[in-house]
């Protein structure tokens, strides 16, 4: 029995210092207010040095988000708002941090310039893009510089290019680039051959991207068809094996899913694994590392009533999770889970940043369920 006690300690202790004990944290919320936006963004709305919370017609001042200040009115179309993402982006340059965001029912992408006071915040049309699912941000041609890149299922698929002056400022108009003629519900962007360029994920393949970004043409590849998927789609190396994988979520129905990139001398392909078959409505997924180990964990949750309940799993419980990769499979961490009003589900949009510097990654989350803040309580 003394040696067995001895034991015990000794590979508590190796665990520990090899990482193969889960660091685990825990989190508490905070609700911030009761609407049913689906969109949040975190950045300083006013320069005062302290991140805000911007969510549907309001802002909220930070660092305790008890002051609610208006922004706009976004057109009401049933149980939705029609804002659909919060892009920070001056796109002005004069200072002040705007947005950009787009909607399904106004068919547009637009932005909505800072006033820098507390004035109303004016909305101004980038391009008539068609209906909007959602929109993201990624640096396509490599610059440095994020381009705005809209979900617009069966419409043709373009990123937008704010048009910058001599000192790199936004001028507040935009470049379209178009890349593919349509696409579908879903979207990614990431390198997926492993030459330096960013490919964009469709739901039904993946579009290699030329040598010129501007002439080339964007080539598609009918690897996978993943289905009604998520917006993003992430793109990461899940296994460490130096090829990028897929993690796709199901917006609109049961399942979360990893596709391991497989390369057989020229021959690509994509094998599927589960990550979470029982719950529906993972609409959007973020990477971050949540638990400060230095790798990265999936972050993602049910979308409450995405389809105004009427999707495979409409009225099941709400949840919010982080899923880390323990080198054969994800392991699922619950941060919120329950019914209506004790779970906090997602909304289609959602941010995750250092609300308070702890020196831990919080979560602001919106949805037709409230707009709240799951602070990182560490481990």
């Amino acid at each position: 029995m003394q040696l067995f006690s001895l034991i015990i300690p000794f590979f508590a202790i190796w665990f520990a210092e090899e990482g193969a004990l889960p660091k685990h944290v825990t989190f508490k919320k905070q609700l911030i207010a009761a609407e049913s936006a689906e969109s949040a963004g975190v950045f300083d709305v006013n320069n005062d040095g302290h991140l805000d919370i911007v969510s549907g017609s309001y802002w909220y001042q930070g660092p305790e988000f008890k002051r609610k200040h208006f922004i706009t009115v976004f057109d009401r179309v049933g149980e939705y708002f029609d804002d659909f993402s919060t892009i920070p982006m001056d796109v002005n340059g004069d200072g002040n941090m705007d947005y950009v965001t787009g909607g399904w029912f106004g068919a547009s992408l637009v932005w909505i310039e800072n006033p820098g006071n507390n004035s109303a915040w004016k909305t101004h049309e980038i391009y008539k893009t068609g209906n909007v699912e959602t929109t993201r941000a990624w640096d396509v041609d490599g610059d440095g510089q994020l381009e705005v890149v809209p979900n617009t299922p069966n419409k043709p698929l373009a990123y937008y290019k704010l048009v910058r002056d001599a000192r790199g400022n936004g001028t507040g108009t935009f470049e379209r680039i178009e890349v593919a003629a349509s696409h579908g519900h879903g979207l990614g962007f990431g390198d997926v051959n492993g030459d330096g360029r960013g490919d964009f994920i469709l739901s039904n393949g993946w579009l290699e991207a030329p040598l010129d970004l501007r002439s080339g043409a964007w080539k598609l590849h009918e690897s996978f068809n993943l289905g009604g998927a998520s917006i993003p789609v992430q793109v990461q190396d899940v296994n460490g094996d130096g090829l990028n994988d897929l993690i796709v979520g199901q917006a609109h129905d049961y399942g979360l899913d990893w596709y391991e990139q497989v390369l057989e001398g020229q021959t690509r392909t994509f094998v599927k694994h589960p990550i979470d078959p029982y719950h529906s409505q993972y609409h959007c997924l973020e990477w971050a590392d949540i638990d400060n180990d230095g790798q990265m964990e999936l972050v993602t949750g049910k979308r409450y009533r995405a389809h105004n309940g009427n999707d495979p799993g409409g009225h099941d419980h709400l949840g919010m999770y982080y899923f880390k990769w323990n080198g054969e499979s994800f392991t699922k961490n619950v941060i919120s889970y329950g019914p209506f009003g004790e779970g906090k589900g997602s909304g289609i949009y959602f941010a995750i940043a250092d609300l308070n510097q702890s020196g831990f990654l919080d979560i602001v989350v919106a949805g037709k369920d409230g707009l709240a803040v799951f602070y990182n309580q560490g481990h």
